[in-house]
């Protein structure tokens, strides 16, 4: 009997189009074509809104990743991807292959990769699995980015109830490449070969990208063999083989072998060019006795798939044997629009390539019932004891000391760090060029699930804040769209409202999307996750721009920019101490994030007169002081609070950076932000005194914030 793939509707889309029905292979590799992880089929029309250029775009979205440009002919290569699913189901190979995979997204485009960041969201540390999928997730970004010798510089990790069962896993890479060496996806030449190169193909990860593309239930975790095994030491040989092709222009267009596997490049790769291609399935390397189906749709890692010119195609399958990699011709560029697949001697799939494009839909949306019952306005007691508060808040897994976590990967490898994980963004060294490449990334669940539309603004105006603060210019941005089932209209206006709020941050601020991911169907059958638009922002300047976030030296004065709006919707402080999500979230305050990079580029750039410099975010005023003085320098603010102190202090307002100067420097400081359209106060002075002291309210020893901060990721991670 032969098995059923697609839905009643797709399959009779299906036949319509080849007007008699399907082989099983052919509906095998439809249905995986139309994955919502391949095809996008629910997100399309939506994410065409976003902006996509600006002068220093090279290459937007279409392409493997995004390019932008840096300067002295060379250019920055990034892009962020989701292994939600694997990554709960096996967590130590699900995020070890979604940092391989997101690496062959960089180098398949002729650059080398120079750092990663990962973006972890993970259910409460006191849910039974938590510290387990930790532990393996941890390990597996650790261990895939350690050993194939790449920096992991930054990130975010966050716990919320709504990833009990459904986790998160986010991986980043960027690479830097020259401007004319730069390889695209596009298959162009009739009669060229196609070769296969990388390791061999095996079982595991069939079927991944559909299984990627539905929802979890109680047999997700029985979904062992549709996760990658990776090996990031052929993964270090692969991106040696490739880039020495490159820089030898043996090659006309190259992809890696990733959702969907030989199928989504191969059927790519021709499609961009207008060609078809003849596969001669026989021919590819195997570990183990494989059926067509299997062959087509494994998830093998470290594969690639290289189109070239016959004439050098020997020299390219010498250089990958030189480093011990398997390489084969399996195929031919053919002029008809085709995808021919042979199996000995017989033809056993035929597609015109009119036939794959996926069905598009637009999913009816309502706004979201919850959204009703948010209370706008916020009463909380004020705290009885201000020290023990700050204290509490700073040892909650939100706000806690990440350092059991980035420890367990080299921030240094390569050489090139200039900021690494102990700072809002981080920073690496161009050093053919003297430049260097910033880049953060950040969102609040929390502030969207509340208000999707203004927390998704929040999540690019937040990592715009980490660049400015950290010396550099924000460039542009990649992103990753996690949400629930888009099946669930509340679920699609949540995406909606987020792709409208991104469009306006974006548009505002310059910063276009140049690449990204979606990743729908993160649900389980109690709840789906909260919208969690995962961005990730890219920046430039030079060596000597890069600003620590801790303070440096003590008698210096302590600079608050811009007004603290009062407002505790959506905090930390309400989440923990008042186990609440509710309330209005914070005025994003966008055209004021012009005004700050301003500012920046005056006082920093143009003068040099900032010292150190740290946004306001999670945490509020007090938690960001606290993280400063991490540095063992302390610090004393005495600062006029009208009323509602603890509002003043925790509530997570935008737009707010704290900076370090000289005590001199103050007036021009204050001239340079009115110039600049924004607001600069004296909060204090930077002390020797190993204390964080505002006001009559807070008085804490740094040990004490050091305590609180290390203590609660150790114990899971020891």
């Amino acid at each position: 009997m032969t098995k059923r793939y697609l839905n009643d509707e797709e399959l009779e889309l299906l036949e319509n189009r080849l007007k008699r029905k399907p082989t099983e292979i052919e509906e095998a590799i439809i249905f995986s074509l139309w994955s919502e992880h391949c095809s996008y089929k629910s997100s399309k029309i939506y994410l065409k809104k976003l902006p996509t250029k600006s002068d220093k775009v090279i290459i937007g979205p279409g392409e493997n990743a995004g390019v932008i440009d840096i300067g002295d002919g060379y250019v920055a290569v990034f892009k962020m991807e989701s292994h939600n699913h694997p990554s709960y189901i096996d967590p130590y190979n699900g995020a070890a292959t979604g940092v391989g995979g997101i690496l062959r997204d960089v180098f398949t485009m002729g650059a080398r990769p120079v750092l990663n960041m990962d973006a972890l969201f993970f259910g409460s540390l006191n849910h039974s699995k938590t510290p387990y999928l930790l532990d393996g997730v941890v390990r597996g970004v650790g261990d895939y980015g350690n050993c194939v010798g790449v920096p992991t510089t930054s990130g975010q990790t966050m716990f919320l109830d709504c990833y009990n069962n459904n986790i998160l896993v986010n991986a980043f890479t960027l690479g830097i490449a020259k401007k004319e060496k730069i390889f695209l996806s596009i298959a162009k030449t009739v009669g060229a070969d196609v070769i296969y190169v990388g390791s061999k193909t095996g079982k595991d990860g069939i079927h991944g990208a559909t299984m990627a593309s539905s929802s979890f239930d109680e047999e997700s975790s029985k979904n062992r063999p549709t996760v990658q095994i990776g090996d990031p030491f052929t993964e270090k040989l692969l991106i040696e083989a490739c880039l020495e092709v490159m820089d030898k222009s043996l090659v006309e267009a190259i992809q890696d072998m990733g959702a969907a596997g030989l199928t989504s490049s191969a059927f790519e790769m021709v499609e961009k060019g207008g060609v078809g291609v003849e596969l001669y399935l026989d021919n590819v390397p195997l570990r183990e006795n494989l059926t067509p189906i299997e062959i087509m749709l494994s998830e093998s890692q470290e594969r690639m798939l290289i189109v070239a010119n016959p004439t050098n195609s020997s020299e390219i399958l010498n250089i990958f044997k030189k480093w011990s990699l398997d390489a084969k011709i399996i195929g031919k560029v053919i002029k008809d629009k085709k995808v021919i697949l042979r199996f000995k001697n017989q033809t056993i799939g035929e597609f015109d390539l009119g036939i794959i494009e996926a069905p598009v839909y637009n999913r009816k949306y309502t706004k979201a019932a919850y959204i009703e019952k948010i209370n706008k306005e916020i009463d909380t007691q004020e705290p009885k004891n201000y020290n023990q508060t700050l204290l509490t808040l700073i040892s909650k897994p939100n706000l806690t000391d990440k350092s059991p976590i980035f420890e367990q990967y080299d921030s240094t490898v390569q050489t090139n760090t200039l900021k690494g994980p102990e700072g809002d963004a981080c920073a690496i060294a161009v050093k053919q060029t003297g430049a260097a490449v910033f880049a953060s990334t950040s969102v609040n669940p929390i502030y969207c699930y509340l208000d999707p539309n203004i927390g998704s603004q929040i999540a690019v105006l937040e990592n715009y804040r980490n660049i400015i603060a950290s010396g550099g210019e924000p460039v542009a941005i990649t992103d990753c769209l996690n949400f629930g089932n888009p099946e669930n209209t509340e679920v699609m206006w949540q995406f909606v409202e987020s792709i409208e709020g991104i469009k306006h941050a974006c548009e505002s601020l310059n910063t276009p999307v140049v690449s990204g991911n979606v990743s729908l169907y993160n649900e389980t059958v109690a709840e789906n996750i909260f919208p969690t638009p995962t961005i990730a922002m890219v920046g430039i300047g030079k060596i000597e721009d890069v600003i620590p976030s801790q303070f440096q030296l003590a008698s210096d004065t302590i600079v608050l920019l811009n007004d603290v709006e009062q407002n505790l919707g959506g905090s930390q402080y309400l989440y923990y101490l008042h186990n609440k999500i509710d309330g209005k979230v914070p005025d994003p305050k966008v055209k004021l994030h012009l005004s700050l990079k301003k500012f920046f580029d005056i006082a920093h750039k143009k003068h040099r007169l900032i010292i150190s410099a740290k946004d306001i975010s999670m945490g509020g005023l007090a938690c960001c002081l606290a993280s400063m003085c991490e540095n063992n320098i302390g610090c004393d603010i005495k600062i006029n609070i009208n009323s509602n102190p603890h509002e003043f202090l925790f509530s997570e307002s935008q737009a707010n950076i704290i900076i370090e100067i000289k005590n001199q420097d103050f007036d021009a400081i204050e001239s340079i932000a009115y110039e600049s359209g924004i607001n600069a106060y004296r909060l204090g002075f930077t002390t020797q005194e190993q204390s964080l002291k505002i006001n009559d309210l807070i008085n804490v020893p740094i040990d004490d914030i050091k305590k609180a901060k290390s203590a609660t990721l150790k114990k899971v991670l020891s």
